[in-house]
């Protein structure tokens, strides 16, 4: 990452496509914390004379790293943000879970509590493996409903919990350390609302992650 701490993949008149760091907060949390990838790149449109602001069309947790797309203005994230609720958005990750997984491919259906609403959500993760190593597998997954943690909550429902998981999973449970839970953002696909385009954005392995490969 530049020291701007985050990368800018594409940008137009309508979208950005920002490539976060873990450790970085989307928005803030009640805790009203500054310093967010948000307020960052708002203050970067400022210096550059831009004056729409960017606004979030998805979450990436804290600690995952990876592809977000951010609108400019209101009526695009919600033209985006459409486009993910009715799922026409395809999410790849890149995750590292812990032993083993027995089947090249497959699909996680299990539901997920949603505890803002109170009530139990039907929820499908498909995933591939694309290599497994000593103690870790590393997979390809696609969230088909965009649930809460839902890629961490799968794999740890499966007893295949991400490396460095810490909240779905006991860490002293396992011996092979890692300082995040190892989710990356690799890919995002859609329509762009405006120009009716085929968009595709990618974002390398961080370096911390690929360490762990080697």
């Amino acid at each position: 990452m530049s020291e701007k701490r985050y990368g800018t993949i594409y940008e137009d008149d309508w979208l950005m496509a920002v490539d976060k760091p873990s450790g970085l907060l989307v928005i803030p949390t009640p805790k009203k914390e500054t310093n967010t990838l948000t307020d960052l790149l708002n203050k970067e449109l400022d210096t550059r004379g831009i004056e729409v602001n960017a606004y979030p069309c998805h979450r990436l947790d804290r600690e995952t790293s990876g592809v977000i797309l951010y609108a400019k203005g209101k009526k695009i994230q919600q033209l985006m943000m459409e486009e993910f609720r009715g799922r026409r958005v395809k999410k790849t990750y890149t995750a590292f879970v812990h032993g083993n997984v027995k089947n090249n491919a497959g699909e996680i259906k299990l539901n997920i509590f949603n505890r803002n609403k109170s009530r139990s959500e039907p929820a499908l993760t498909r995933y591939k493996v694309l290599a497994r190593k000593k103690d870790f597998t590393i997979m390809e997954a696609e969230p088909v409903t965009g649930r809460t943690n839902q890629i961490r909550i799968h794999f740890a429902k499966i007893s295949h919990p991400l490396v460095g998981e810490s909240v779905f999973a006991f860490r002293k449970d396992f011996e092979l350390r890692f300082k995040r839970a190892a989710l990356h953002a690799s890919a995002v696909e859609f329509t762009h609302p405006v120009t009716g385009k085929t968009m595709k954005f990618a974002s390398p392995l961080p370096e911390d992650m690929r360490k762990l490969i080697n």
